[in-house]
């Protein structure tokens, strides 16, 4: 079937993104099964193309965050509003994802927006090593869906971090971030969590949490 999309503007402050996203979660083209082959069922598949309130919230707290000097990478992207975000305050993001299609959807929107090409890999939690290297400040939202991904991106995320590392992620309360946190512990990080303080800006209250880990 024919993709249907959305164009959306998000604010933050003085600066807006624009974002062409799936118009729903009911698109779904996979015509030569790349998707199927990773594991991607048609019913996940357009997860994610949309903007969801954890993505909102990850982009409006990195909107005024310390990104000087920072090579930054922002795991399980999605549409990637985040990164198009740090990419108009010209920060060093790098962007991954799971998804076949979030890469291409990532450089349109970068263009709509007149931004700087965003680099982009596209890795799983549990491949090799993808030879992007290190980074000082490594962001997410909405990452533990399941039990094992606690252990998967943790690993992930200790492959990639500096031994000076940030790293700041957006949990809506799936009821996973406690073990995450104890295994980040482990990896030498400080942990400490808060609400969002202001959620404006969705549809309904945020009943997640930010959580911060910083090492060295």
């Amino acid at each position: 079937m024919d993709l249907r999309y959305r164009y959306q503007t998000y604010e933050f402050g003085l600066q807006d993104i624009h974002l062409r996203t799936l118009r729903d979660n009911q698109q779904f083209s996979d015509p030569e099964g790349i998707a199927e082959a990773l594991g991607i069922s048609s019913a996940s598949w357009p997860l994610f193309g949309i903007v969801w309130p954890s993505g909102q919230v990850l982009a409006h707290f990195m909107s005024s965050f310390d990104v000087d000097s920072k090579r930054i990478l922002e795991v399980g992207c999605g549409i990637g509003l985040t990164s198009l975000m740090l990419n108009q305050r010209d920060a060093d993001i790098t962007a991954t994802d799971y998804h076949p299609n979030a890469g291409a959807f990532l450089a349109t929107n970068a263009l709509l927006n007149k931004g700087a090409v965003i680099p982009f890999i596209r890795t799983g939690w549990e491949d090799a090593d993808s030879g992007m290297g290190d980074f000082d400040l490594i962001v997410g939202s909405d990452l533990l869906y399941e039990r094992e991904h606690v252990a998967l991106l943790a690993s992930f995320i200790e492959q990639h971090a500096l031994q000076k590392c940030q790293v700041v992620l957006v949990d809506p309360g799936r009821g996973h971030h406690a073990r995450f946190s104890k295994r980040m512990v482990a990896l030498g990080f400080e942990h400490q969590q808060h609400k969002p303080a202001e959620t404006e800006y969705l549809d309904k209250p945020f009943k997640g949490q930010i959580l911060q880990y910083q090492r060295g």
